[in-house]
């Protein structure tokens, strides 16, 4: 089975979040920032690539739901293949908790620098 519409379901998903643009990504397809970080970048209909803490991205790659980055295996970085709906859905629900961890850092980066 194959998946359908994988960019505009992750598009749409992402943009919908407060805060998030879409940008042209420098190894083609789209990247999604809140602020200046990276939330993570889609290629095509095939591929999406997650940054996370280690922590977080072993605890990902122990319950398989996403692959150790297909170019830097040994960075924070997480690869999700694109094969099927349910794929598409992993990605989706892994972007939404990279820009939670993102919007969390965020609001507490701005508490500290507020007197």
């Amino acid at each position: 089975m194959s998946a359908k519409n994988v960019k505009e379901r992750i598009h749409n998903s992402m943009i919908n979040c407060e805060g998030v643009s879409a940008l042209p990504h420098r190894f083609g397809g789209t990247e999604y920032k809140l602020g200046k970080r990276e939330i993570g970048h889609v290629h095509g209909n095939y591929l999406v690539d997650i940054p996370f803490p280690m922590k977080i991205r072993n605890e990902i790659i122990e319950k398989k739901e996403a692959v150790p980055h297909h170019v830097q295996p040994e960075s924070g970085w997480v690869s999700i293949y694109i094969h099927s709906d349910e794929d598409a859905d992993k990605a989706i629900n892994l972007l939404l908790k990279s820009y939670n961890l993102a919007a969390e850092q965020m609001k507490k980066r701005n508490q500290i620098q507020q007197p």
